[in-house]
């Protein structure tokens, strides 16, 4: 059909960043996989110095892989924050050994616990508070814990669609930072509707959850591929913003930008300085180049997290 023939929307912004928007950016972080990682030549020519970055471990990936990845990212100056799926981690000795090795031979000192897209697991684990509860971390002095948060459910937690066993979850992580040394944070499935997403922190904050949030964002791709992960993700109401546009015959062949959803949320944060979304946390889902790209275009930089 020569219907469909459209040109290709350039990825840098029309007009220079928002000071809402590029301050929202400062010290945002990115996932990687190792097998993605691999195809990077040079992280330093993407990220700004000192960017965090997520290690995914997927079921079926080698630790050895996974260390190799963060033994790179650090040497080139990246604070590396490795998945600790629990469902995938046979037992507790198993767990001290990654933890041993993440710091021996990576200089690891940041983890994201969860409980992975496992169905069923593999051994002794089940979720993250079973992770956290060996004491393991807090024994090898990881300066920081990341753990998992939900902005629209997670129906494998809650099969009715409430928030119920995710919300008990929450209080019982809110309550462990009380008794760890390491900085908390959730980090969170990505969304793009702007507004469910501020309502859900809002409520977090009145429920008396006191960890800072930050909000996993799907960086530019296409949209055909956004809605696959999207679905098997199992994100939930702010999909029908893909939807809508998928049925926008004009918008279908055209990457989708979080241009949107970031200047929503960013124009929030500047009205509100106390809202407790603190950080961006980006899934490059089109390409790590092309999210960098992206995140760099549009006033992004990192600085050394400290306290985020």
């Amino acid at each position: 059909m020569a219907l469909l023939n459209f040109k290709k929307k350039d990825t840098a912004p029309q007009t220079p960043a928002s000071p809402e928007v590029e301050a929202f950016l400062q010290d945002y972080s990115i996932e990687v996989m190792p097998r993605t990682a691999e195809k990077v030549e040079n992280f330093r020519d993407l990220l700004p110095e000192g960017t965090r970055v997520y290690i995914a471990h997927i079921e079926g990936t080698p630790i050895e892989d996974m260390i190799a990845t963060a033994k790179r990212l650090n040497a080139d100056g990246y604070p590396v924050m490795p998945h600790f799926p629990a469902r995938i981690i046979k037992d507790k000795a198993t767990l001290a050994d990654w933890i041993a090795r993440y710091q021996g031979e990576a200089d690891v000192k940041q983890a994201l616990l969860l409980a992975g897209g496992v169905a069923a697991p593999h051994g002794d684990f089940d979720s993250s508070m079973q992770l956290m509860e060996t004491g393991l971390f807090d024994e090898a002095g990881f300066e920081r814990l990341h753990v998992a948060g939900h902005p629209e459910g997670n129906r494998d937690i809650d099969a009715d669609g409430s928030m119920t066993n995710v919300t008990a979850a929450l209080h019982w992580k809110n309550d462990f930072q009380t008794r760890t040394d390491a900085q908390m944070a959730l980090a969170t499935q990505f969304a793009f509707d702007a507004k469910p997403i501020i309502k859900w922190a809002d409520d977090l904050a009145a429920d008396g959850i006191t960890l800072p949030v930050h909000i996993g964002i799907a960086g530019p791709a296409k949209l055909q591929t956004l809605i696959k992960f999207a679905i098997a993700c199992g994100v939930g109401p702010s999909l029908k913003v893909l939807q809508k546009r998928a049925m926008d015959v004009t918008k279908l062949l055209l990457p989708y930008e979080p241009t949107d959803v970031v200047a929503e949320l960013a124009a929030h944060k500047a009205a509100n300085p106390d809202f407790n979304i603190t950080n961006v946390h980006f899934f490059p889902l089109g390409g790590i180049k092309t999210n960098a790209t992206w995140a760099t275009a549009n006033g992004g930089a990192a600085t050394a997290p400290a306290n985020a």
